[in-house]
């Protein structure tokens, strides 16, 4: 990453037993992400938001370290044939969640609703078709891009 531009290059991961993570992967808790506000000029979060039981607590979070006028790839599996959003903490099964949420670990399934969950937590978000924007890539013709940008504040 340092040979296209970057300064610095984080990659992190909330450590989990059973697998093995490459050296340059810090452990970091999406909830509590271990820098000082307006710290990153870009964060990518690729289908993360699904896992956590606060995700709102976690945008703000995200939010809360990205620096002002820059933004943030939020990626997370929507239902386009829903609304709303559907969570219900109630269930905790791996098999009950695969059923419900499409995966044993998701404690969620985001609908239509998912901008305005990152507008309500502080982003401005812009959604983008790259699959038809780039059609020779093999990108998902069914994921729209979610970037959120952290506003600056003018007094």
């Amino acid at each position: 990453m340092m040979a296209i531009g970057f300064r610095e290059y984080v990659g992190g991961d909330l450590f989990t037993e059973g697998y093995e993570y490459p050296e340059w992967v810090r452990n970091i808790n999406i909830l509590s992400i271990p820098f000082p506000a307006d710290y990153f000029d870009l964060v990518i979060c690729n289908h993360v938001l699904e896992h956590i039981p606060d995700d709102r607590a976690a945008m703000r979070e995200l939010l809360r370290v990205l620096r002002p006028g820059r933004s943030a790839v939020l990626q997370v599996p929507i239902s386009t044939s829903t609304h709303e959003t559907h969570e219900d903490s109630s269930i905790t099964s791996s098999a009950k969640r695969e059923e419900v949420f499409g995966q044993f670990d998701h404690v969620r399934l985001y609908g239509k609703d998912y901008a305005q969950r990152l507008e309500d937590c502080g982003f401005v978000v812009s959604v983008h078709d790259t699959s038809r924007r780039f059609p020779g890539y093999g990108l998902n013709q069914s994921e729209m891009l979610y970037v959120g940008r952290k506003p600056v504040l003018s007094y």
